[in-house]
């Protein structure tokens, strides 16, 4: 039975809002790189300043204060959402870094593990039990991780901190639930960051080391613009996650890394030596397995 026309056209707005947030994600190293000579720190503090005032902003039309309120007064509530203000800190400053250092591919890496890291930490910390396509899937990756290590001469941290701190958000965002909406909660993570980003700004500023205004106009709007290029892609996952089945939401969320991992080879101009490729094309054969397992787990649902 085909879904009403109605149906169809939630379904339509949602496939348009998620693949929107997931392009928004995917081309944000651009803006990173164009925000040099500001360092991961720094730019980090930045994004946390001007994501706080956006979303100010957008609870003032939103009427979502009083929501927030309630977010700040729940103990429980309060405390995982600081936890997920230091992850997502140490996800954005990593990502940060890998486009300072031009390896943003490596970065990319990161986000196609993300899926496995998150399964894993399901299996450990929630009970979760895995399909034999799951199992294959994980194996995949870490070989792929093994591979691409033998091609750098080290173990890929910048992946594994990205997936890792990715992943374990996402544990704590579920251990919140359905009861702190995504503007919500961003509020609080970034009033969290708030202060020692604004401490972190005044002592640069103080040692004269701050590059926000030194480095003419289009500098300064890029650094603002961070705030909303944070808000906005978040903004749109969450009304995509209400309108489409959670599989289509996995299957959309490989547009980010893909898309990094062009911009890594073509824009950045970042070298792919042959263990590098050989360990993207085994990570590519494990997305293809989780794809299709989240579909034929879904046709059975």
């Amino acid at each position: 039975m085909n879904p009403a026309p109605d149906e169809n056209a939630i379904r339509r707005a949602g496939l348009i809002n998620g693949f929107s947030a997931y392009l928004l994600w995917g081309i944000m190293p651009l803006l990173f790189a164009a925000a040099v000579p500001t360092g991961a720190l720094e730019l980090v503090s930045h994004r946390v300043i001007w994501s706080l005032a956006f979303c100010t902003v957008l609870l003032v039309f939103t009427g979502g204060f009083s929501r927030t309120l309630q977010i700040l007064r729940s103990p429980r509530t309060f405390g995982l959402l600081v936890l997920a203000s230091v992850l997502i800190a140490i996800n954005w400053t990593t990502f940060i870094y890998g486009v300072e250092t031009n390896q943003l591919v490596e970065v990319s890496l990161g986000y196609y593990l993300n899926p496995l890291i998150s399964i894993g930490l399901g299996v450990l910390f929630l009970g979760e039990k895995l399909r034999p396509l799951q199992w294959t899937a994980v194996g995949f990756g870490l070989l792929a991780v093994i591979i691409v290590g033998v091609g750098l001469g080290r173990m890929p941290y910048l992946s594994f901190t990205v997936a890792l701190s990715f992943g374990l958000y996402g544990l704590v965002k579920n251990k919140v639930g359905g009861r702190v909406g995504a503007l919500e909660g961003m509020t609080v993570e970034s009033l969290v960051l708030a202060v020692p980003s604004a401490i972190y700004l005044i002592a640069l500023g103080s040692q004269g080391l701050q590059t926000f205004t030194g480095f003419g106009a289009w500098h300064v709007v890029v650094i603002i613009v961070t705030g909303p290029a944070t808000a906005i892609p978040l903004i749109l996952f969450s009304a995509a996650a209400r309108r489409i089945p959670l599989s289509w939401v996995g299957m959309l969320q490989y547009i980010t890394p893909t898309l990094q991992f062009i911009l890594g080879i073509t824009v950045l101009g970042e070298a792919m030596s042959t263990p590098r490729w050989i360990g993207f094309f085994i990570i590519w054969i494990a997305v293809v397995l989780l794809c299709a397992d989240m579909l034929r787990h879904s046709r059975r649902r």
